[in-house]
């Protein structure tokens, strides 16, 4: 199994109370995991947006007597690099990052339970709204094109504004019964918005976000984490792209005529002429 820097500091925050604020430091550290153990509380402060003895409560909170406490678990926990390997350029370290990000869905996968539930609960949604705004759109476009294949009505939302909630009650009362959101740093506030306005309105609200510590936790019945590149001037997102399909995967499993439909599909292209083959 992995022993990523991301993955033990998951564990570390996993089973404590945090408040809105912490909740924000823990997902800063998340997203600069190999860097997290080397970091003053000033610098931590200023990467999450808070104040400096924020972070010394949140190091409290975890059971530290103080930050430079929880810096020396880090450091202790932290395994000695590798002599005699070759420096990598940034854009393999970037790649390399992703290969972790993976290891670490994969390890995170080992249990598959909240997976298979949110499979079992958007395949129930007739209609099953897919939403995600700005670095999302993509991802839950991804999706939406794949799960129209094979259920009857999934219906995106990829744009903002006065219009979504009218979107969302137009869902609801077409009958669904959950929602399904990808939310990626920078997390707007209307997806937060939305996601409160949702379960407001009796959806179940099911999230791929980059962190169990994201902004969109506090509005999600279930968070499905994977984690995003930082290391180049826009992040990268395999895993959560990686996540969506997975959790195709699990939505097909509890759709009995998926494999009718997607046959189906294929004899009406072949007919078409719609792929080069």
């Amino acid at each position: 199994m992995s022993d990523s820097p991301a993955a033990r500091l998951q564990v570390l925050f996993e089973g404590h109370r945090l408040t809105p604020t912490q909740r924000r430091i823990a997902h800063c550290m998340v997203r600069r995991a190999a860097d997290a153990p080397f970091l003053s509380s000033v610098e931590l402060a200023e990467l999450a947006g808070v104040s400096q003895p924020s972070v010394t409560r949140f190091a409290v909170a975890l059971g530290f007597d103080g930050y430079p406490a929880l810096r020396r678990h880090l450091r202790d926990v932290a395994p000695a690099e590798e002599s005699g390997a070759t420096a990598a350029n940034e854009y393999q370290q970037a790649v390399d990052a992703e290969i972790e990000n993976l290891r670490h869905l994969a390890e995170v996968l080992a249990d598959p339970a909240p997976v298979e539930r949110a499979g079992r609960v958007l395949a129930a949604s007739r209609p099953l709204p897919v939403l995600g705004l700005r670095a999302a759109a993509s991802q839950a476009y991804g999706f939406s094109y794949f799960a129209a294949k094979v259920h009857p009505d999934v219906r995106l939302l990829d744009e903002g504004g006065t219009m979504l909630a009218d979107r969302v009650d137009a869902a609801v009362r077409a009958g669904a019964t959950a929602l399904l959101c990808f939310a990626l740093p920078r997390h707007p506030r209307e997806v937060v918005d939305a996601l409160a306005y949702a379960q407001s309105a009796g959806l179940t609200v099911v999230t791929v976000a980059d962190s169990a510590f994201a902004p969109v936790a506090a509005h999600s019945d279930l968070l499905l984490p994977a984690a995003v590149g930082t290391g180049l001037a826009f992040d990268t997102a395999c895993a959560p792209m990686l996540l969506g399909r997975v959790l195709l995967e699990a939505m097909c499993d509890n759709l009995p005529d998926a494999q009718a439909r997607l046959e189906e599909f294929d004899v009406r292209a072949a007919a078409r002429g719609l792929f080069v083959e």
